[in-house]
């Protein structure tokens, strides 16, 4: 069977295959130690749960609204106004099956063949994936060190953007790195798209997973409310990754096209989920709570364990569950020159599974510094500490 031609333009979500492997190399008999994928391995809170499971004894099996029920709706525009000072309706919001379904019907309402559309890289692979299969040419902008965190290289993005920019995809508290915006650096963003006349999808996967402050939203400056997308997704907070539930949440128009989309696609998002997903938003808070209290102290074990190793390098980034070291000069005293050959070479010795940073894309030019991703959702203190223990006597040997 000939497959269409598109295909070839679909990338793929690598870490998958990173976990694949890990997988592999523990049916062996083989420790694993997987910092590899950005799941999550506590339970989502017990009362999402239950209201899961009182709507489907209630009946709630059957189809839903194309753009979800109004309850969720409306309580997802109340929750989005409340932390962002915005101030979006019922109207303004379409449920999705997820958070990344957001990136390909965002491309879908707004890029036609041939623009060009601005992403991150190093970042989240499905942004360069969609817009190429959506044929659309992607252009990439980086991530670069700062004093205490990464910072957007705002240069490289003044010099990507041409007359046939369209789209700029941006992922403040940013997978992989974990750099956060600062004030000044959101306002420079929203002045550009403002004189560039840019559509922005405001990836806002990680909004709430921070350990101090507080977020504040690309769609908070002035003209970006009426120009941005915000992804919405309740994988994060609420620990429902597999529950796959997220919204697109942006001006009235788009938020209509994304609407006929997901009736094209998938009809519509679980209905007896949406209800557990209102009361993830009106009910009990101490479950997120404690989700995050427990990232915050994966995170504080991870980074100074990192930074004790030689070779090594960490950020202590203040949001997101990812920490993303500089193993330069780690790989040098290996010998090891390549990312996979060094991300095989400690797994099959120590156990400890990772993603590279060309996991988030082609290396740009230029770059002369080796990193790694490190996701401490999904594996417990005790583990983080005996796996990263176990690459450190791999450092010191």
């Amino acid at each position: 069977m000939q497959i269409a031609e598109r295909i070839r333009n679909l990338g793929t979500e690598t870490a998958f295959a990173v976990s694949g492997e890990a997988r592999a190399f523990a049916e062996a008999g083989n420790a694993v130690y997987p910092f590899h994928l950005g799941d999550i391995d506590m339970r989502t809170p017990d009362n999402i749960i239950h209201a899961a499971h009182q709507a489907m004894l209630a009946g709630k099996t059957g189809y839903a609204p194309n753009a979800g029920i109004p309850e969720l709706r409306e309580a997802l525009a109340a929750d989005v106004n409340r932390a962002r000072g915005s101030s979006y309706t019922a109207a303004n919001v379409a449920v999705q099956p997820g958070g990344k379904p957001v990136i390909g019907k965002f491309i879908q309402a707004l890029m036609n063949p041939g623009d060009e559309a601005l992403f991150p890289n190093p970042g989240y692979p499905i942004y360069e994936s969609q817009i190429e299969y959506f044929g659309g040419k992607a252009v990439p902008y980086a991530y670069i060190p700062g004093e205490n965190n990464f910072r957007l290289d705002f240069d490289a993005l003044e010099r990507a953007v041409s007359p046939k920019t369209r789209l700029l995809i941006f992922n403040d508290l940013q997978n992989p790195t974990g750099a956060e915006s600062s004030r000044e650096e959101l306002e420079a963003v929203a002045r550009f798209a403002v004189k560039h006349d840019l559509k922005v999808l405001c990836d806002e996967a990680y909004f709430d997973i921070r350990y101090g402050g507080d977020s504040v939203s690309l769609s908070s400056f002035p003209g970006m409310e009426e120009s941005c997308v915000i992804l919405y997704t309740f994988s994060k907070k609420f620990a429902m990754t597999g529950w796959r539930l997220g919204a697109a949440i942006g001006p009235v128009d788009v938020i209509d096209v994304i609407a006929r989309i997901n009736l094209n696609d998938e009809s519509c998002s679980n209905h007896f989920i949406q209800i557990a997903a209102v009361e993830a938003l009106k009910g009990d808070q101490s479950g997120p709570r404690k989700i995050l209290e427990v990232l915050r102290e994966r995170r504080d074990l991870g980074v100074d364990i990192l930074n004790s190793i030689p070779g090594v390098s960490c950020y202590r980034p203040n949001a997101t569950f990812y920490l993303y070291p500089d193993v330069t000069e780690l790989m040098k005293a290996k010998g090891l020159e390549d990312y996979e050959a060094f991300r095989k070479d400690v797994l099959y010795k120590t156990g400890v599974s990772f993603c590279t940073r060309l996991h988030f894309g082609r290396a740009l030019p230029g770059e002369d510094r080796n990193y790694i991703r490190l996701a401490y959702s999904g594996i417990d203190a005790d583990l983080i500490r005996k796996g990263l223990g176990l690459l450190k006597e791999y450092a010191q040997a």
